[in-house]
């Protein structure tokens, strides 16, 4: 595949060379769905181009984007670059706060307003007078619709053209520790990754067949953005399906039977979680360690979860626990872990078939040169890199070496033939009483390992020893009123406990687990968009019980 064409070059010839295939499937309530051919999503792209031409804005204008996932969005955003502008996605579960800052910050000259579920609380977030337009699927609003917009207006003609050096679009961290920052990228960057995504992908499953995947993770994240959206954009290939709510994702994935799944730690959890609530964990592996019925009760499992089909799945955004891999492995889906950032945007390193092993996120990608640093800082120069934080010339400074590899903030260390395995986030280490440092992301992994755990947080900065907060799974929350219920999920955390105290060095030694009080969420401000647990904010949340909670000693206690 040529890299001289920049992505919307490889959109454009789609247009003409697969102009009748079906390349987006959009549920709209009911169980029915829009599908939509590369003819039509190109062509309603050029007419949404054109009326925004009309509104003669500066080249590289910034146009948000506030929507779930849908087909419109990926529509919106081809318009956008049709029209000469810079796309800015805004995570459609952020507070009005949020949007304002993204709004303000990029200076946006425009926001489509699409598929949402709280738009009530941001829309006090849109600044007065900011041109605003309504994607099929919105909420009601005043704004002028897509529909209307594209029923009246010719398409822009020709292939409209973009420079590499030009932004395609700025996409702001999800903010897990501060103020969100405006990653720049380019758009030879944005190309770069995805025709290396795409390769990479070819290099595994072959060329052509039939390619499908489902988009549900924030498309404003880099990870959604450059493995689903942006390489099915270069790919022309794929048959991309969206999924229509929360309570129907089962029977939206029963629809898409994707043969390519990617998702993040905290849904891999869940989908198991779901799975055990059906099935004691203990059944089911009795019956996995059966070699023939073995294998029949683990596409059994994998076909309730819509996953039977999947030929290759990833697990990317955080660090999977390497105990939840193997268990997906033994269910017979070939799950691996992978590692980018925004900053490369999602395009550094994967597992494969030969170069693979559970706890690690594999080797680089082509084109991706990775080194540590002598404090184990992993260091990475790749084909997607940014062009730097919008507006922040302090940061951009401190983000990069002298011979310009990107200092990510990860702590990693070299496996077996070259692996790469995360230990921790740099700023994430905290020291105790004792002088000593602990890294938490390690231990946080050994406690999600657990059935019984559905997200943790270690800290204890200047205690004598660090302790962990739980959230139990959502299983057995509803149950913990029956005095036995809880009195046995005391003496198993109390196990839990002692099992990986014994796995640890003496000074990362956990003194207790104390079980959260309600479950974190994106709407209570414990998670980012992205499901990352806000460490600062869960502990500011405890820090009144603390001292308390040492005070009493005990294995285990309750927020």
């Amino acid at each position: 595949m040529t890299q001289d064409k920049l992505i919307l070059d490889h959109v454009l010839d789609h247009e003409k060379e697969r102009a009748r295939k079906v390349y987006l499937t959009q549920p709209v309530g009911g169980g029915r769905v829009i599908d939509y051919t590369w003819a039509e999503v190109v062509g309603q792209a050029r007419r949404m181009a054109c009326h925004l031409l009309s509104m003669d804005f500066e080249r590289g204008a910034r146009i948000a984007i506030l929507s779930k996932n849908c087909a419109h969005f990926f529509m919106a955003e081809l318009a956008i670059w049709m029209a000469g502008g810079t796309t800015v996605a805004i995570f459609p579960t952020e507070t009005a706060e949020t949007v304002r800052f993204v709004l303000e910050d990029s200076e946006a000259s425009l926001l489509f307003v699409g598929k949402l579920d709280i738009w009530e609380q941001q829309a006090r977030g849109v600044p007065e007078g900011l041109p605003c337009i309504a994607l099929p699927l919105a909420p009601a609003t005043p704004y002028d619709t897509w529909d209307a917009i594209v029923a009246r207006t010719d398409p822009v003609l020709g292939k409209p053209h973009r420079s590499p050096d030009e932004l395609a679009m700025l996409i702001y961290t999800s903010g897990s520790t501060g103020q969100p920052k405006g990653v720049m990228l380019p758009f030879s960057a944005v190309t770069r990754a995805s025709v290396g995504i795409v390769n990479y992908m070819r290099s595994i499953l072959g060329e052509g067949g039939d390619h499908r995947m489902i988009s549900y993770l924030p498309l404003a994240h880099s990870f959604e953005r450059a493995w689903v959206e942006c390489a099915s954009l270069v790919d022309g290939s794929a048959h991309i399906f969206f999924a229509e709510a929360l309570d129907t994702f089962v029977a939206d994935l029963q629809r898409a039977r994707p043969t390519t799944f990617i998702s993040v730690p905290r849904l891999w959890l869940k989908f198991q979680q779901g799975v055990f609530a059906k099935m004691p964990p203990a059944k089911l592996d009795r019956l996995l360690r059966i070699p023939l019925l073995g294998r029949l009760v683990g596409r059994k499992v994998l076909k309730g979860l819509g996953l039977d089909k999947v030929r290759r799945a990833g697990s990317g955004s955080a660090p999977i626990p390497a105990e939840l891999i193997a268990w997906y492995r033994r269910l017979g889906l070939k799950l691996v872990e992978g590692y980018g950032m925004t900053e490369d945007f999602a395009f550094s390193h994967s597992s494969s078939e030969r170069l693979s092993a559970p706890g690690y996120v594999g080797v680089p990608l082509p084109g991706v040169q990775a080194r540590l640093s002598e404090d184990g800082e992993i260091l990475i120069k790749a084909p997607g890199q940014f062009a730097g934080y919008y507006k922040r010339p302090d940061l951009n400074a401190q983000a990069f070496t002298e011979d310009g590899f990107f200092r990510t903030g990860d702590q990693g260390e070299r496996g077996p033939d070259g692996l790469l395995k995360l230990t921790g986030r740099v700023k994430d280490l905290f020291k105790t009483a004792k002088g000593e440092y602990v890294a938490p992301a390690p231990i946080e992994n050994m406690l999600n390992a657990h059935p019984m755990v559905e997200l943790s947080l270690v800290s204890g900065v200047g205690q004598s020893a660090a302790y962990a907060i739980v959230v139990l799974a959502e299983s057995i929350r509803p149950r913990l009123d029956d005095p036995a219920v809880r009195s046995q999920v005391q003496a198993e955390l109390g196990r839990l406990l002692e099992n990986v105290n014994g796995e640890l060095a003496l000074h990362e030694r956990l003194r207790m687990i104390v079980v959260a009080r309600e479950p974190w969420s994106i709407e209570n401000g414990c998670l980012t968009p992205t499901m990352k647990i806000r460490r600062s904010r869960i502990e500011a949340a405890v820090s009144d019980a603390v001292d308390h909670w040492y005070a009493t000693g005990g294995a285990v206690h309750w927020a």
